[in-house]
């Protein structure tokens, strides 16, 4: 969503919305929900959050918490 790049399904983050909504990282890529993908680098979370991708593609607001629990999944904290 960031870099607009054909990766392997492998190479990239999925995040999920439950029916629920609640929204999270999906690190098996198996969780029921409408998913969006990211790749695991954070210039393209900088630019996912720029451009409010994620927002439009999960159809919810995005809270600052959920972009920060990201961006630990990608540096690997």
């Amino acid at each position: 969503m960031g870099c607009n790049e054909a990766k392997e399904k492998q190479e990239l983050l999925r995040i999920v919305k439950s029916k629920e909504g609640i929204i999270e990282v999906d690190l098996t890529g198996k969780k029921n929900g409408r998913g969006a993908y990211i790749c695991k680098t954070e210039e393209c979370l900088d630019r996912v959050i720029k451009s409010k991708r994620l927002q439009k593609a999960l159809e919810h607001e995005i809270s600052q918490e959920i972009y920060e629990n990201l961006r630990g999944v990608i540096i690997g904290k």
